[in-house]
């Protein structure tokens, strides 16, 4: 107990002489200095950050906020979109294929794969997106067109390039035009570009499980031949696809896989 009070008496002197003193210079031989804070010193500011919901007084003010919904769910789908009218998705779906078909399950990682058809589509699509610069996003930049002809400006190379990887066959713009209930179009320009992306995507779809099955068929010849001479040799317990990726990843480096799928992708969509 005598402690204790000796404690609290302590530090009652402590809180009377801080009190007092209203400032004290340090020890002989050392900067002098003051323990209260310069009064010119002001504390941090915290800025007042105010939300207000009205009722639209006008057609213009619903429009605009309709307008503005609508802009930012582009916004968030704009990777989508991209990914849909470009070639990305048809070199994405073959080099997974190609991953499957080798028996590999983490090398080379989603990733990587995913990375390596970005570039691939980029170098593709480079001159589209120059064509869409320069005739829709820097004229609109320097205030030269307004914004629906900027769009159309960048609309028609898409829709250029999405119609020549289907010039070939035409078999899904009709589908859709049908299921439209619209008339047979004589020319691109009657094809409207809701119609022609969708078509788009399905055709994509198509030519990437071709080639995706004409990638399977060396493979599976492999693991077919594997698997009888496991059979012959009584080795039914040992799973054939560990005996078997070896013979594909040496046949797919011997006849230069990457590069081989690589020129015949790039001539598939560069005809």
């Amino acid at each position: 107990m005598n402690k204790l009070k000796k404690i609290f008496i302590l530090i009652g002197l402590c809180f009377i002489f801080s009190s007092t003193v209203t400032a004290q210079n340090f020890p002989q031989g050392s900067t002098s200095g003051v323990t209260q804070m310069n009064g010119n010193v002001d504390g941090p500011r915290i800025p007042n950050v105010a939300v207000q919901i009205t009722s639209p007084q006008s057609g213009q003010e619903v429009a605009f906020s309709v307008r503005l919904l609508l802009i930012l769910t582009i916004f968030t789908l704009a990777p989508s979109i991209l990914i849909l009218v470009t070639c990305f998705l048809r070199f994405s779906i073959v080099l997974d294929f190609v991953k499957r078909a080798l028996s590999l399950q983490q090398v080379p990682p989603t990733a990587v794969l995913n990375g390596i058809a970005f570039f691939m589509t980029l170098f593709v699509m480079w001159p589209t997106f120059t064509n869409i610069y320069n005739n829709a996003f820097k004229p609109l930049n320097n205030n030269e067109i307004s914004i629906q002809e900027a769009y159309q400006n960048a609309e028609a190379p898409l829709r250029m390039f999405m119609y020549e990887q289907q010039a070939e066959d035409t078999s899904y713009i009709k589908m859709f035009m049908s299921m439209a209930r619209l008339e047979k179009p004589n020319t691109l320009a009657d094809v409207p570009t809701y119609i022609l992306i969708p078509s788009y995507i399905l055709h994509e779809l198509t030519v990437a499980f071709k080639i995706g099955v004409l990638l399977y068929i060396p493979f599976i010849i492999i693991d077919m031949v594997v698997a009888s001479i496991l059979m012959a040799m009584g080795m039914m317990m040992l799973p054939p696809v560990q005996i078997s990726m070896p013979f594909k990843l040496i046949l797919f480096v011997l006849v230069d896989g990457w590069g081989l799928l690589t020129q015949n992708l790039f001539a598939s969509v560069l005809h």
